[in-house]
């Protein structure tokens, strides 16, 4: 995993919501639409704060939790990577798991807003049709140098569009944690990968 796709994870995601909260219903925003309307207001914000560019947790957990989280299953994102001993967590285990990897996601990628200078997002036409449910939206990242391909899986909510996944330069974060995580359980258990990833999240564990 780069600095690229940490870019990706961190930079895109200030999903406004798209559903109002009262008065007539009206049509939810695509998918497509979404992400290249507020990429924008996401990388205008990032750039206009230094402190975020410079790395500082509490200000870029602020940006995660109230512009990220908000548009993000992640709960599915958690049990994906996870995978099949997702069902054996109990209640408890799994809010543990999910606090763990939201934070090691952000301590590890928090450098690479320090990168976002002159990038915008570019979203290619959506090819889906209208009674799809899940979605893959597809984008590059342009700037200096190559431009960076980023996908993002989508699915249709009551309340929106909400990404579960994201592909950065071909390589899903999903698959990729998923790989380190069944090794970890395999080896100590649920528990073990709570405490490996709180070790990490300290700043004491293996990298």
């Amino acid at each position: 995993m780069t600095r690229r796709q940490g870019l990706a994870w961190l930079g895109w995601g200030a999903l406004a919501a798209a559903v109002p909260q009262a008065g007539w219903a009206q049509p939810i925003e695509a998918p497509d639409a979404l992400i290249e309307r507020v990429a924008g207001q996401v990388i205008d914000l990032v750039k206009a704060d230094a402190a975020l560019r410079g790395g500082d947790m509490g200000r870029i957990m602020e940006l995660v939790d109230t512009k990220l989280m908000p548009h993000v299953n992640f709960t599915r994102m958690t049990a994906s990577a996870v995978g099949r001993f997702w069902r054996q967590a109990t209640p408890e285990q799994r809010q543990r798991l999910q606090e763990e990897f939201k934070t090691l996601l952000v301590r590890t990628y928090a450098g690479a807003l320090g990168q976002l200078t002159d990038q915008t997002l570019a979203v290619r036409p959506l090819r889906a049709q209208p009674s799809d449910t899940e979605v893959v939206v597809r984008s590059e990242l342009r700037g200096r140098g190559d431009p960076v391909q980023i996908d993002y899986r989508m699915e249709k909510t009551a309340n929106g569009w909400k990404v579960f996944d994201i592909n950065v330069l071909g390589i899903w974060l999903v698959e990729t944690y998923r790989g380190q995580f069944t090794q970890e359980i395999n080896a100590r258990g649920i528990d073990g990968l709570i405490a490996a990833l709180a070790e990490r999240n300290r700043g004491t564990g293996r990298s």
